[in-house]
């Protein structure tokens, strides 16, 4: 079996190409596809506990906090204390922070709609019924008991 015939080949491709598209996209604005990420998983108006940023993003806790860091210094987000449990802090966008997370939408926006237009709504759904299969199949190979 050749490379290109292989599911992990192909996703890999793909994702090294949004990568560096996303990359090129984002540049533009001054920050970084990771910065990005993190902004669109912010709640814009009611701020997201630290703690819950990580899981969403699929982050461990010590890549997660140096990226925070860094989005602190560069003025994107500041912390609040959390209203209801005080050993936890909201992350909240600052206006800067927000007009980044707006372009980093933009892009994401941008890049769906030209898939959706390119594949149709038959090629879109099959494409996401695809992608529930691979993802079940990665949690069962990643479980201890597997299944031959």
């Amino acid at each position: 079996m050749r490379p290109e015939e292989t599911f992990d080949f192909r996703i890999r491709r793909c994702w090294i190409g949004m990568s560096k598209m996303y990359n090129e996209l984002v540049s533009a604005s001054g920050i970084t596809v990771s910065v990005g990420f993190a902004l669109l998983n912010m709640d814009v108006k009611e701020g997201t506990p630290s703690t819950a940023l990580g899981p969403k993003m699929g982050m461990e806790s010590t890549s997660l906090s140096r990226l925070l860091k860094n989005m602190e210094s560069a003025g994107l987000i500041f912390k609040e204390a959390h209203p209801e449990d005080k050993r936890s802090v909201l992350l909240k966008l600052t206006p800067l922070g927000l007009e980044k997370r707006n372009a980093s939408r933009d892009a994401v926006f941008k890049f769906n709609a030209a898939i959706s237009n390119s594949l149709g709504d038959t090629q879109s759904q099959s494409f996401f019924k695809a992608m529930d299969v691979i993802e079940q199949n990665i949690e069962l190979l990643r479980s201890p008991i597997q299944i031959s």
